[in-house]
């Protein structure tokens, strides 16, 4: 790890509840992207103006982290989009505040209106699907915050193109990775029903992603660091 940034100790701070995600969140941006300025997030009358409009109350933590990084597309938005306060919105169903969507809409991902009084409630993910009646609100991460936390690590693998990649595994690679790199201590949440979930690894200056045991993300803080990742898991990688 950075010897300024534990990564593995920020994330367990920022999983236990809101004020470690907003703490890992600032850390993460010194030292993986560029500090958090006093113009990052939106202001109070983006969000009150959202609140008038949908009728509603936003939760707590939805508006501390729209307060702190939430005009910061390289935090939230290289992939998949946060959406800003003028374009959060309902659901068709009239469950769901919709917060997040997949970068090609084949998924979303929101608060039950059912908890959108909890200061900071879960998450739920909806799948795009071909068959329309099979498309439900799933379980997803038990925490807005914590979801924060997911989504900034999420979006850092495609902030830049030459520290990052991806490449398959076989069940040889995923024990070779959990053999070299450190687990981190978020919780293991689920790609899609019938996949197994998603789980979180770093190494000095790397953070690791893998997709139902199937697929593994990288992003460096350095060239280095990414060719000695690249030298410890050889394979087909592409980079972006």
């Amino acid at each position: 790890m950075s010897s300024t940034f534990d990564l593995v100790g920020e994330v367990a701070r920022g999983v236990r509840g809101r004020a470690g995600a907003w703490q890992f969140i600032q850390g993460f941006a010194a030292h993986w992207m560029s500090p958090l300025g006093q113009d990052d997030g939106c202001g109070e009358a983006e969000l009150a103006a959202a609140e008038d409009r949908l009728g509603l109350r936003l939760p707590a933590a939805l508006r501390e982290a729209y307060g702190l990084f939430g005009r910061r597309a390289d935090l939230t938005s290289n992939q998949d989009e946060l959406l800003s306060p003028d374009e959060l919105d309902v659901d068709e169903a009239g469950e769901v505040l919709v917060f997040r969507v997949e970068n090609q809409a084949c998924a979303s991902w929101g608060v039950p209106l059912a908890d959108v009084d909890a200061a900071d409630p879960p998450v739920v993910m909806r799948l795009d699907l071909e068959d329309k009646q099979a498309e439900s609100w799933d379980a997803w991460l038990d925490r807005f915050s914590l979801a924060c936390v997911e989504m900034v690590l999420s979006e850092s693998l495609f902030s830049d193109d030459e520290l990052a990649g991806h490449r398959e595994l076989t069940e040889q690679d995923v024990a070779l990775v959990e053999q070299l790199y450190a687990r981190l201590p978020m919780p293991e949440y689920p790609v899609s029903r019938t996949v197994p979930g998603i789980r979180w690894f770093a190494g000095p200056d790397l953070v690791l992603r893998e997709d139902g045991r199937q697929v593994l993300w990288v992003r460096g803080r350095t060239a280095e660091s990414v060719e000695e990742v690249l030298h410890a898991l050889p394979g087909e990688w592409e980079l972006l």
